[in-house]
């Protein structure tokens, strides 16, 4: 496993819309192994996408069972695959940074709660409830699928981004 190199705003890519995965063969299980090596490099990251590591395609990584604002069930380190936000209810107002642009975090509107789709893997389908932490996580990543950065969702860039004080 390897250790990735994450790309920075702004990198064309990370505007991009991904393609789906077709078939994880072994090339894209060793992206996905060096992603999760890439994700526990970083200490208080919470999630990465394959764009952010340079690849268009619709894999997210997220874990937050070491985070101290873990919601008590967790799925801890959970691979998507072509994931899909297939529910949401409420909303809330969390404040997110990004591997991608590492000097800012901003105030961002989220859905409290997800249902969720996608492949793990190993090509089993996969669907599941997600609250707290653990659904902003999983939307900033789907975003990134899409080509949406956090600082897009933004509703003033005067009063909800602000410069990082600390870094993870």
């Amino acid at each position: 496993m390897s250790i990735l190199p994450v790309i920075k705003y702004p990198h064309p890519l990370l505007k991009t819309k991904c393609k789906p995965v077709s078939k994880i063969n072994a090339k894209i299980s060793k992206l996905i192994d060096d992603m999760i090596e890439t994700i526990y490099s970083f200490p208080g990251c919470v999630g990465i996408s394959a764009p952010k590591v340079g690849k268009p395609l619709r894999i997210i990584i997220f874990d937050v069972s070491k985070h101290k604002k873990a919601p008590p069930s967790n799925h801890n380190l959970t691979v998507m695959v072509n994931p899909v936000m297939i529910e949401k209810k409420g909303k809330t107002i969390t404040r997110e940074g990004c591997l991608s642009l590492p000097d800012f975090t901003g105030n961002v509107t989220r859905a409290e709660s997800i249902k969720v789709k996608g492949k793990d893997k190993h090509s089993k389908r996969i669907e599941f409830y997600l609250v707290g932490l653990e659904s902003v996580a999983f939307q900033h990543e789907l975003d990134h699928l899409d080509g949406i950065l956090f600082i897009d969702r933004i509703s003033s860039l005067k009063t909800d981004i602000f410069t990082r004080k600390r870094y993870l």
